[in-house]
């Protein structure tokens, strides 16, 4: 009976030394960028002088269907105090949709009803109160924090929204084609921007940009480097991480690698995503834009193409984020580690011969232990980021932003979107051009059976300059800043990187049984993978720079939507990794072995567990 005692003990102590560790981690005050309340209504119009929240995330509110902005103030308040109660009878007072009898929707796209006959919903907002909610393991969802997001007259706004234009423009370009001639206009257009050109003059700084935004300045693009990440390994070989496209070799070697095919025990998983059509963008019509800003959903009315293929354009890399399990990447990833038998970090014990050891890894410090912790963090990142969506932030969508940009060149005196002027006028008018022929082009598609032309009255023109979108309900029914894909990318990467030797170079078997680097990429149908490591001089790749770089594929995938911005992707990762340093650190705890982890952050420092 005692020694039970001493257990019960020694576990509560355990749990209490966890929660002490977590207690004493510093919580941070939580700022946000000050533009909710700084842009007013005119004072000759319906409530006067109050706020317009033409810089906020307003989507799923009702919106006025000429502006395509908030209807009422006032909405976005009782939006905001649900969020802080965050218990579901506050979130059912706040309107959502268009506060109108029927027919709810104006487009022609989501005034058609859908398959079964029935007619378009309204979509709810997602997980408004996840931020609230506590863990009883790792950082609390208020204890870490994001810089505040760039402002919508802010420089670095107009290279965010120019490259989400651009990537836009060349969604259908493979990444094996970059030195296509949009790819090279779309690196000057970005390198003109005055936020590229700070670093490109070489002289000091502004004094006025804070650490954060320092950090975030980007040097002049190349083709080589345009619409890529910005973490060790991101700029090496391929666009593309090995994990989105490499599978491993499976039960009796009874795959190659390029095959692309994951082992699920007994089973593989194909690496190949389902085809959509080429050159098909959304929201391109005014009315499409305002519905969706009204919440339609109007989701699985995208058009297919016959097959599939491996990840060979960012339209395909675009498929593979609107419907991935969230941490599925990082879980291909670590079976393709661990069937290609990558070591684990050195400090953790049991690497030894078993005659050594006399013990095998399994339950602790083996597969089912990684396996399980690189799932587990994904949820803690995703009610962190939550609380910096929703409770701090709220963000616009770049779709909102490009619906401001077509309101104000429509209406330039329009008094609501004066605070529009100073990015309209610093955007690259040839882009803008380019953007609205593109949207041109894509409103003489349909939508079903229905034209998108009908969306537009007599003389008006479908040359819009809204941000062509891949999905067509654009966004999720969430504010954009911090990225959910992104910080879950962050937690999952940096669990992988704690527990893979990350400095291993990549290699796999030639026909002679040697151990060769290789560098994968699609062939031009997307049908097969081959080996390019000869084009960048037979520099192996390492694990560290291949999860830092899906890491930043699956995050940039969402900017390639025109879902998220560069920001999204660069805070968001550094708080899903601060949110998995502080599990590991808990969990170290619970263990008897005497070990650690040695763990290469997104900033090139290093961390040890």
């Amino acid at each position: 009976m005692a020694s039970q005692y001493n257990r019960f003990t020694e576990a509560y102590n355990v749990r209490l030394e966890a929660a002490t560790l977590a207690k004493n981690r510093p919580h941070p005050i939580h700022l946000a960028n000050t533009e909710e309340l700084r842009y007013r209504r005119p004072f000759d119009c319906e409530f006067p002088g109050q706020p317009s929240h033409i810089a906020s995330y307003t989507k799923g509110l009702p919106h006025d269907p000429k502006t395509g902005l908030l209807i009422k103030p006032n909405d976005f308040q009782t939006f905001i105090r649900a969020l802080d109660a965050g218990d579901e009878f506050s979130i059912r007072e706040v309107p959502l949709g268009p506060q109108i009898p029927e027919p709810r929707f104006i487009s022609g796209i989501a005034s058609t009803p859908k398959a079964d006959g029935s007619p378009t919903d309204v979509r709810a907002w997602e997980s408004m109160a996840a931020g609230n909610t506590y863990d009883l393991e790792g950082p609390d969802a208020h204890a870490v924090t994001m810089p505040p997001a760039p402002a919508l007259d802010s420089k670095e706004l107009v290279y965010e929204i120019s490259e989400s234009y651009w990537m836009a423009l060349v969604r259908d370009v493979p990444f094996t084609r970059f030195d296509d001639d949009v790819v090279r206009d779309a690196v000057r257009s970005l390198n003109q921007t005055e936020w590229i050109r700070f670093l490109a003059k070489g002289g000091p700084l502004p004094p006025s940009l804070s650490d954060a935004q320092r950090k975030r300045l980007r040097k002049p693009f190349t083709i080589d480097t345009v619409f890529r990440g910005v973490t060790k390994g991101d700029l090496e070989g391929p666009y593309l991480s090995q994990f989105m496209l490499i599978g491993n070799s499976g039960i009796a070697n009874g795959n190659k690698i390029e095959d692309g095919f994951v082992q699920y025990g007994a089973h593989r998983v194909d690496q190949k995503v389902r085809a959509v059509e080429d050159g098909r963008d959304y929201m391109t019509t005014f009315k499409s834009f305002v519905d969706v800003q009204n919440g339609a959903d109007v989701r699985g009315r995208e058009v297919y193409s016959d097959g599939f293929r491996f990840i060979t354009t960012p339209r395909d890399l675009t498929t593979y984020v609107h419907f991935d399990a969230l941490y599925q990447a990082y879980l291909n990833a670590c079976l393709i580690l661990l069937g290609m038998k990558v070591p684990f970090d050195k400090g953790l014990p049991f690497q030894l011969d078993d005659d050594v050891d006399k013990q095998q890894t399994f339950a602790t410090f083996g597969g089912p232990h990684i396996l399980s912790l690189v799932t587990e963090v994904a949820t803690r990142a995703l009610k962190a980021v939550r609380f910096q969506k929703y409770n701090v932030h709220r963000r616009l969508r770049p779709e909102a932003v490009g619906g401001l940009i077509e309101y104000y060149h429509n209406n330039p005196d329009s008094e609501i979107v004066a605070g529009v002027k100073p990015l309209y006028e610093a955007l690259d008018k040839d882009m803008l051009n380019r953007v609205s022929m593109h949207n041109e082009s894509q409103n003489k598609l349909c939508d079903g059976d229905v034209p998108r032309m009908s969306d537009f009255e007599d003389g008006e023109s479908s040359a819009t300059r809204l941000l062509p979108m891949a999905f067509p309900e654009g966004s999720p029914m969430h504010p954009s800043y911090g990225a959910g894909h992104a910080a879950v990318a962050g937690a999952c990467v940096t669990v992988l990187k704690a527990f893979f030797d990350h400095g291993y170079e990549l290699r796999m078997p030639d026909e002679n049984g040697n151990m060769v680097p290789f560098a994968f990429v699609p062939t031009r149908d997307g049908q097969s993978l081959k080996n390019v490591i000869s084009e960048y001089g037979n520099k192996p790749l390492t694990v560290e720079g291949e999860l830092n770089k899906v890491c930043s594929n699956i995050s940039i995938g969402r900017n390639w939507a025109g879902v998220h911005y560069f920001t999204d992707y660069r805070e968001s990762i550094t708080l899903g990794e601060k949110i998995a340093i502080g599990i590991l650190e808990e969990q170290k705890l619970t263990y008897g072995e005497n070990f650690s982890m040695t763990v290469p952050l997104f900033d090139g420092t290093v961390y040890r567990i």
